[in-house]
């Protein structure tokens, strides 16, 4: 137990919360994390998050609270409905509450309109600040009393600041922890909004929330909470360099100590082969994965991954070639994501003489849709590219291809490759972040390694990763499925995150009560 001799009370606020919202891992992790939290024993989590337009909250057994709730922001007052209910899934049980304004519950979409990948609602800014300041006032009408407030990337950077100011009714001292997700995208508006959002003029400048003559939300998390943590050890490096700080660095490596990588959970309640309902047929069992299985098992789950294999192929409209490798991308279709680096490789025919099957699942940048449109015309037998975001599809695409690259320009964290590895679909990534924390390269004559891994970010180092992966694929099938077992033995689970989170929690109440 933690100081004070009982649970902690933990209020998570986020712009995204799977499976209701989530544009990626931060959704993801606020649909796994509370829960960890509170099945420690240590801690209570409760979690706030926006009710968009998109969004149907009775699907997820919320109801609507008939009393209004009323938010100071900008020198008015917002009226609020609140919905209310629990983190969807299995386990301990986790309160969820739904903040429903038009400006949320008016836009089909969580940043901006759907049908317009990449383009930002131009008052974000204020719809997020909404959302920190609701949670708190929420908190406060409800009597949730929490020791800590946890804000998650810029959306919610306001709550911690806000927290650490007293611009809340709590009637208490708040300890305050702040997570990079991504710290290339800061929630930038101008100083004069961000005043006008609750910024004290003490805080406008540099040593504030000041960046390049804008303000910067994201700042104000940093600044203000009295921990940091972000998704990995690695990028938590990383991010206090030129190359991966986006200007940032300087105030990253300020932080010294107050800096913590935890590297994110999988969620394996959600992604499993031996529960996934979404799968054709599920194989492997929870009891003995991977190497513990023995033969009767194992044979079992290469026939059932086989299977999967043969349905995805038939239904992306490839043909069912069981002894053709399938690599797989399900990704946001960005640069940072390598989509670049793929487009390259399969233009200049980079895998020339190789016999491969490919689908990329996802959406994004138009230029970078258009490139994947026209290869799919060039390479219609190898290249199947579906450009939705499709959670069913996702995961019927890890239970069925052979291989999942991810070669990414910089990355967090990264989940996809952890929810591969338990699939039995070994990755191919670019060790940076979160990559470089979870896969560990091929090595065929140690026995050794649950991936392929390559350093320099270019199309030609992605191409020899995947020329190894497609040469152990080809090769000795005992050493291959040797590298899938480890793969599908390997434990990302959120236990041991959750205890690290723990201790930085400590540490924040800890510092707050100093002062």
């Amino acid at each position: 137990m933690w100081i004070l001799g009982r649970e902690m009370k933990v209020l998570h606020v986020a712009s995204e919360v799977a499976p209701l919202s989530k544009t990626g891992g931060l959704g993801d992790v606020l649909g796994a994390l509370p829960r960890a939290l509170t099945q420690t024993g240590e801690a209570t989590s409760y979690v706030v998050s926006a009710r968009y337009g998109s969004l149907s909250p009775s699907e997820f057994g919320m109801a609507r609270r008939l009393r209004t709730m009323s938010v100071p922001l900008a020198g008015e007052n917002h009226e609020v409905t609140i919905y209310e209910g629990r983190l969807p899934g299995p386990g301990a049980y986790v309160p969820l509450y739904l903040i429903d304004h038009p400006l949320f519950s008016e836009r089909p979409g969580i940043y901006g309109p759907p049908d317009q990948p990449g383009q930002d609602y131009g008052d974000n800014a204020r719809r997020f600040a909404l959302l920190s300041r609701a949670a708190l006032t929420l908190a406060a009408s409800f009597d949730l009393r929490p020791d800590l407030v946890h804000g998650h990337d810029w959306q919610t950077a306001l709550a911690v600041y806000y927290a650490r100011v007293g611009h809340h009714d709590l009637g208490r001292r708040l300890a305050t922890v702040f997570t990079v997700h991504n710290l290339l995208f800061k929630g930038l508006c101008s100083l004069g909004e961000a005043a006008a959002l609750g910024v004290a003029p003490q805080d406008l400048g540099p040593e504030g929330v000041e960046f390049w003559g804008q303000a910067a939300f994201i700042k104000a998390g940093l600044k203000f909470a009295h921990r940091v943590t972000t998704v990995s050890p690695t990028y938590a490096n990383e991010i206090r360099t030129p190359e991966f700080g986006y200007g940032l660095e300087g105030v990253m490596s300020a932080l010294g100590d107050r800096l913590t990588g935890i590297l994110n959970g999988a969620d394996y309640e959600r992604w499993s082969p031996w529960s996934d309902p979404y799968l054709p047929m599920r194989y492997g069992h929870p009891e003995g994965t991977g190497s513990t299985l023995d033969e009767d098992r194992w044979q079992t789950a290469l026939a059932g991954k086989a299977r999967c294999k043969a349905e995805l192929q038939r239904e992306l409209g490839l043909s069912p070639r069981p002894r053709t490798p399938l690599l797989a991308t399900i990704s946001r279709l960005t640069e940072q994501k390598g989509i670049d680096l793929i487009c390259s490789l399969l233009e200049n025919d980079l895998l020339a003489g190789s016999d491969f099957q490919w689908v990329i699942l996802g959406r994004g940048e138009p230029w970078l849709e258009e490139r994947l449109r026209a290869l799919t015309t060039r390479f219609p037998s190898r290249l199947a590219v579906r450009l939705a975001y499709d959670e069913a599809l996702s995961h019927r695409t890890e239970g069925g291809a052979d291989f999942f690259v991810m070669p990414s320009r910089f990355e967090p964290c990264g989940l996809n490759q952890l929810y591969s590895m338990r699939y039995g679909t070994p990755p191919i990534v670019r060790a940076t972040g979160g990559l470089a924390d979870s896969v560990v390269d091929y090595d065929a004559r140690s026995k050794s390694g649950t991936g392929f891994c390559f350093t320099q970010y270019d199309a030609p180092s992605l191409t020899h990763a995947i020329r190894r992966a497609l040469s152990a694929y080809g090769g000795d099938p005992m050493a291959f499925q040797g590298l899938i077992r480890r793969g599908m033995r390997a434990d990302f689970g959120w236990a041991q995150s959750a205890r690290a989170y723990l201790h930085v929690y400590k540490q924040a109440l800890l510092d707050s009560h100093a002062g």
